[in-house]
């Protein structure tokens, strides 16, 4: 009989806070990772970072944050990845969707950042509830990552 002596947490629970394009995409390099390695994944999006999962307008208008230089956008930060082939926010969207990562968003924040009632992405599923569903959702033996 084989005992599983994995350290890995038995699920990774991602709350994404900051607007800004560079803890964004890091938090779906980290869900992806996860999934592609059979840990299950959650995102919460909520504040600031619920821009990035709306159908308009486009993620690409978000700040750049510490990664990109001044007056750059998302969009000029990942058109600079596809360039240096780093994995693009398109990409990491498909790849956390096709690996089974869960999106959330918070209608609290929704409704913080007078968002409530924007139209959301629907190539991606999207759950929208609030912080109880968000750990209702995570696991005992889990980790948790705030962004």
């Amino acid at each position: 009989m084989t005992t599983d002596t994995r350290e890995s947490p038995d699920k990774l629970s991602i709350v994404v806070f900051s607007g800004e394009f560079d803890k964004i995409h890091y938090a779906l390099v980290m869900a992806s990772a996860a999934a592609a390695i059979d840990i299950p994944a959650t995102l919460f999006f909520t504040m600031g970072a619920s821009r990035a999962l709306l159908a308009e307008p486009s993620w690409r208008s978000l700040p750049a944050g510490e990664i990109g230089s001044e007056g750059e956008t998302a969009g000029d930060v990942d058109d600079g990845f596809k360039k240096r082939t780093v994995a693009d926010f398109e990409d990491l969207l498909q790849a956390c969707t096709s690996l089974g990562v869960k999106f959330m968003v918070c209608d609290m924040g929704l409704r913080a950042m007078d968002l409530e009632g924007a139209i959301l992405r629907q190539d991606i599923p999207i759950q929208t509830g609030g912080m109880v569903t968000f750990l209702s959702d995570a696991k005992a033996r889990g980790q948790m990552v705030f962004i």
